[in-house]
């Protein structure tokens, strides 16, 4: 009994020692354009695209995997492995392609920060230049091992959407037969319902998250002797986070949805009514869950954005990188940091910008980019030379590829139907 106790201890402290990039990663991707399009997802559709969570959540874990399990293995980025394997000339095209995606993305958390506490009577031209202060203070300011805590805490901070949606008290029936099936009514040739998958597909398994991910578990220092522990890591982050995407859906789908139809994106152009539909119909709690869930989601991953963006530069076009290094040490790492800081919460500065379109958008970008992705994490995690015998199993191989043909058929039809 006193072994399998030790034994025991001996597993949780090993898992507590590499948790942190899989539940970061996974949780970070619940940010600001990811609760808009859930969001936007819930009230304009129903519970009619709950079915795609499903496998959704099988390709996410495959993917995740993959990167983690390469930068175990290799001890090396996603990109720097793209540099050496596929030359400096498609490296830098990847680079620009993560560059401009990723901006979007930015974009969409200052939008966050700006939509949530522009429902408490905030301005945005006062809070956005203090986020954008506080996040690269956190960053530079920091070291590796005490931003990954300040990360942890803020991703448990997601349960308040699972409370959001329990306040919300949806047709629990009606939610999870739409989750197990697909509806016949709306089908592949509705642009805005085609346009939408793509979107929760891109802002659930987006490009950035496997740059991250991997540089990440590389700066660590998970070898591939903890990695076995360090899988579940992974594997309990992409569950959580689609948890949590399904309740925000749920949420929106049950009251805003459920109230007086479908919500368009012509008629939300920030955070607001996605909230205030909520405090009539699911009570004051839920819209002040709701917002404060949006702030600390988009302030959380204002931070992440621009370190995975800044690290997959420097990794694939030979700079040094890294959360433990000096300004001195990484002047191209904090500088271009720095710049996606600066010009993201500008764009927010300018008037009339339409928050939730812009931040949807940006995830349908993130949805059409992921392919080409993939097929380099695939010839990467398949070179038996590169991998060992860690390359991907037939069972990998299957989803991981299959994803891809999907999202270039979605894509595809996207731009048929428009």
């Amino acid at each position: 009994m006193k072994l399998l106790r030790k034994e025991w201890r001996t597993r949780i402290a090993l898992f507590l020692a590499v948790v942190g990039p899989g539940f970061i990663t996974a949780n970070v991707d619940n940010d600001a354009g990811g609760i808009f399009t859930y969001s936007q997802a819930g009230a304009q559709f129903g519970y009619s695209l709950l079915w795609t969570l499903i496998p959704i959540t099988i390709a996410l874990v495959v993917i995740q995997e993959m990167a983690s399990r390469m930068g175990a293995v290799t001890g090396k980025g996603l990109s720097d492995l793209i540099r050496e394997e596929f030359g400096f000339r498609l490296t830098f095209v990847v680079m620009v392609t993560l560059v401009v995606t990723n901006f979007g993305n930015v974009v969409a958390e200052f939008a966050g920060i700006a939509s949530s506490l522009e429902l408490f009577g905030l301005s945005r031209f006062v809070v956005v230049p203090a986020a954008a202060a506080v996040v690269w203070l956190l960053v530079v300011r920091g070291t590796y091992a005490s931003i990954e805590k300040i990360f942890l805490a803020a991703s448990g901070f997601y349960v308040c959407y699972i409370v959001a949606g329990l306040l919300a008290h949806p047709d629990w029936k009606a939610a999870a037969i739409a989750t197990v099936t697909r509806p016949k009514s709306i089908g592949i040739r509705d642009y805005s319902y085609v346009s939408m998958v793509i979107a929760v597909v891109g802002t659930t398994i987006a490009p950035w998250m496997q740059f991250y991910l991997q540089a990440s578990i590389v700066e660590k220092g998970v070898t591939v002797r903890q990695y076995r522990t360090s899988r579940w890591d992974v594997i309990l982050g992409c569950v959580f986070t689609d948890v949590v995407a399904w309740f925000i859906i749920v949420a929106c789908a049950a009251t805003i949805y459920a109230s007086g139809g479908p919500m368009t994106l012509t008629k939300a152009t920030d955070a607001a009514p996605f909230a205030l539909a909520l405090r009539p119909l699911a009570g004051e709690y839920a819209y002040l869950l709701f917002a404060a869930g949006l702030f600390n989601a988009s302030l959380f991953a204002a931070s992440i954005l621009p370190i995975s963006t800044a690290y997959a530069v420097c990794e694939g076009l030979g700079f040094e990188s890294g959360l433990d290094k000096r300004f001195d040490e990484a002047p191209v790492f904090y500088w271009l940091y720095t710049l996606l800081i600066v010009l993201g919460a500008g764009v927010l500065l300018l008037p009339h910008v339409p928050l939730v379109y812009v931040s949807v958008l940006s995830q349908v970008a993130n949805g059409v980019v992921l392919p080409f992705v993939l097929i380099f994490m695939l010839l990467l995690t398949n070179d038996r030379e590169l991998m060992g015998d860690h390359v991907n199993g037939r069972g990998f191989n299957i989803v991981a590829w299959t994803t891809v043909v999907i999202m270039v058929g979605l894509t595809l039809a996207m731009f048929v139907w428009r």
